[in-house]
Formats: structure tokens, C-alpha cells, sequence
């Protein structure tokens, strides 16, 4: 069975003052099982890497460590995230409140009826109310 996670699950992997016992976990999930992201989700995660190597959070040594962590991972990306982002992934943004970034992930969950592994509040709530689960 797959599962999604967001970027912010993502860079708790990767920043000491952000992981907590239940991320660590789900890496070690991952590590086990398949996953599932949006087609945006290595764009975010690099936008993130980015600003953290450009203010000195990370080295480019450990950036480029932390990027090649993910090969050893089965980890899809859904190649419907571009065709859905004018209309289910907007409509979820609006009426739940999110970014059109973090819709794509509820959207992405509640599509294909797999748990949701996010730390971010307003998503947790959106998720609970479309009845997606939560890891």
C-alpha cells in the first residue's frame, strides 16, 4: 500500500531541529514501503534545499547527501498532478484554505484512498474533514 508525504515531513528528515520520533518513523516506513508524491514535490523540496544551503543552514555537501538519500527509496510521482491543478487541486485550495501546494497533496491522498503524512496544521485539519488519514 502507498502513502503521500509533504515537504514539510520531508525536511524533518533533514533538519535536527525539525524531526521529531514520529518522522523518523516514517522514514523508516519509507525505507519499507512505496510512496507517493505530487508531480511539485521535488520543485519544493528543492526550493527549500536552496534557500537553506544559500543562508548557511546546510552545506552543498549535505544537500547534495540528503538528495542522493532518496534513491535508495521507492517513491512515485503521480503524473496526474499538472492535469488536476486547474480544477480539483484549485477547488481544494479555496474552500479548505491551502496552498495550491499542499492541496495537491490532500488531493493526491483523498484520490487514491492512501494515508497523508504531513506536520503542517491547516492540512491535518483538511484532511480530517475529507475523511483522509493521517500517519
Amino acid at each position: 500500500m502507498e502513502w503521500v508525504f509533504d515537504t514539510f515531513v520531508t525536511m524533518a528528515w533533514r533538519f535536527d531541529d525539525e524531526c521529531t520520533p514520529r518522522t523518523e518513523a516514517l522514514l523508516e516506513k519509507l525505507a519499507r514501503q512505496p510512496a507517493i508524491v505530487p508531480g511539485h514535490w521535488s520543485l519544493e523540496v528543492a526550493n527549500v534545499l536552496a534557500i537553506a544551503t544559500k543562508s548557511r543552514r546546510m552545506s552543498s555537501t549535505k544537500r547534495t547527501a540528503f538528495i542522493r538519500m532518496f534513491d535508495a527509496f521507492s517513491i512515485h510521482v503521480d503524473p496526474k498532478t499538472h492535469s488536476l491543478a486547474w480544477n480539483d487541486i484549485l477547488h481544494l485550495a479555496d474552500t479548505c484554505r491551502l496552498t495550491s501546494y499542499d492541496a495537491a497533496y490532500l488531493e493526491l491522498a483523498m484520490h487514491i484512498g492512501v494515508p497523508l503524512a504531513t506536520d503542517d496544521e491547516a492540512l491535518k485539519k483538511a484532511a480530517k474533514t475529507h475523511g483522509v488519514a493521517l500517519l
